[in-house]
């Protein structure tokens, strides 16, 4: 069986992971309002979604999109 000869350092360890590192979220502003919402997402303000109003605006959108 394989075993390491060397104990692996902190900083080779680190050094290993540093990809791992979770990117920022992407954000998009609302053709309708402006304001910023996820691409490919409803606009949680005005519920609009590819420039038609999916959602009444003012509501929970998780009630109103997937019951």
């Amino acid at each position: 069986m394989a075993v390491p000869k060397r104990k692996t350092s902190p900083s080779r360890r680190n050094m290993r992971r540093s990809h791992e590192a979770l990117g920022r979220e992407a954000h998009a502003e609302c053709p309708n309002c402006g304001e910023l919402k996820r691409p490919h997402h409803v606009c949680p303000s005005c519920g609009h979604y590819d420039g038609r109003e999916v959602a009444p605006a003012g509501k929970a959108l998780k009630a109103v999109v997937r019951p």
